[in-house]
């Protein structure tokens, strides 16, 4: 098997040209739900063929009033809990948080995670096969907002008899569409928990999303979007974007009490080898094009940095007022991507929600991810 290097005297395998999940592969956990109709695009034409992979945890309640859905963020999927298994090449996301006797008590809610549209873990995306043949979408996928990515999980809910969701949940990305969920459709959502998210994607948030996506589409094998099925995908270019995006979720004092300019190992960073926290973030990098897809990456990027809640709808503030769920805003205090400023905008201008909630943490944004005690708290409050 072909190997490239991976630090001084070691080769490793070279990844697969994408990490996406493919017909054949195990299901694992997942369902699926495929759309009888095409979707409509906010940004124009339609996608045909709409398939949204999920997961579910617990028993609906006869009138489907117990169900939770639940967001991923960028490069999460459906996996929220749960161990490694076939189909599954990741714990979940949230294992502290979904189960029986946990916050989201599996024993009383019926929780529900799809994988997003546009994503590469069984929904459909620039991995996928087009409609009626066996090319995969690669560069014509469609260009997708937040708002078509919700468009396709009313449809899942539909197909599920949910019309009233309990609760809907996300940070981050899955912020955004659980936002979108409570001003797209107020009557269908009962209870809304957003955590280290925004009503708008910022400029530097776009700007450090951008350098991401550039650093993909710079790939010598890009091949502009059609790289499945050469044997090579861009997996330099998505390397490079996740070890850009692993800074900016951790915190700089965190990076500097675990690592500081500690070299790694063995390694001479003066003759060639790396420090610690460069051996960190090849290690995340590594991970990550194993279990992704470049074109997602891609997609899903730019659907973040096309979020703006108050787009055609009068502004910020008019979108937000229109929100009827009971609302909790909670914020990472280290989070240097999405600062408590943009939650606390949020908070003030959302008629349900009371005030900013803070989780203390040292590792940044990912603390949404990683404080599962603080945050199981906030949805026990919201759930009673």
């Amino acid at each position: 098997m072909s190997a490239a290097p991976a630090g001084p005297g070691t080769t490793v395998p070279l990844p697969p040209a994408s990490g996406a999940w493919r017909e054949g592969d195990p299901p694992g956990r997942r369902q699926w739900y495929a759309a009888p109709d095409p979707l409509p695009l906010e940004a124009g034409g339609e996608l045909p063929g709409v398939r949204l992979a999920f997961e579910t945890w617990g028993r609906p309640a006869p009138d489907r009033s117990n169900a939770v859905l639940v967001l991923h963020a960028l490069t999460g999927d459906s996996h929220v809990a749960g161990p490694v298994e076939p189909g599954h090449p990741s714990p979940g996301w949230w294992d502290g948080l979904v189960g029986p006797g946990l916050a989201l008590d599996t024993d009383r809610w019926f929780v529900v995670a799809p994988n997003v549209l546009g994503g590469c873990q069984g929904s459909t995306g620039p991995a996928s096969p087009r409609p009626g043949g066996r090319r995969r979408w690669g560069g014509a996928f469609p260009f997708l907002t937040q708002r078509d990515q919700v468009a396709a999980e009313v449809r899942l809910a539909d197909a599920l008899g949910v019309q009233r969701w309990a609760l809907v949940v996300g940070g981050s990305m899955g912020g955004m569409r659980a936002l979108e969920w409570a001003v797209s459709h107020p009557g269908r959502t009962e209870s809304l928990l957003l955590l280290a998210t925004a009503a708008a994607a910022s400029a530097e948030q776009i700007a450090w999303a951008g350098v991401q996506v550039r650093a993909v589409r710079d790939d010598p094998h890009w091949y502009g979007g059609d790289y499945h099925g050469t044997g090579r995908g861009p997996v330099a270019g998505l390397a490079l974007a996740r070890r850009l995006a692993h800074l900016t979720y951790r915190s700089e004092p965190e990076l500097a009490l675990r690592f500081g300019r500690a070299p790694q190992g063995d390694e001479h960073p003066w003759r060639g080898g790396r420090y610690q926290v460069e051996s960190y973030l090849d290690h995340h990098a590594a991970k990550l094009v194993r279990r992704f897809d470049a074109g997602s990456y891609v997609v899903l990027c730019e659907a973040m940095n096309a979020h703006d809640v108050g787009r055609g709808r009068g502004g910020v503030r008019a979108a937000l007022g229109g929100v009827s769920a009971r609302t909790l805003v909670a914020g990472v205090d280290s989070d240097r991507l999405y600062p408590l400023s943009q939650q606390a905008e949020l908070a003030a201008l959302i008629p349900g929600a009371d005030r900013l909630r803070v989780i203390g943490s040292p590792y940044g944004h990912d603390g949404f991810l990683i404080e599962t005690e603080q945050v199981g708290a906030l949805v026990r409050e919201l759930l009673g």
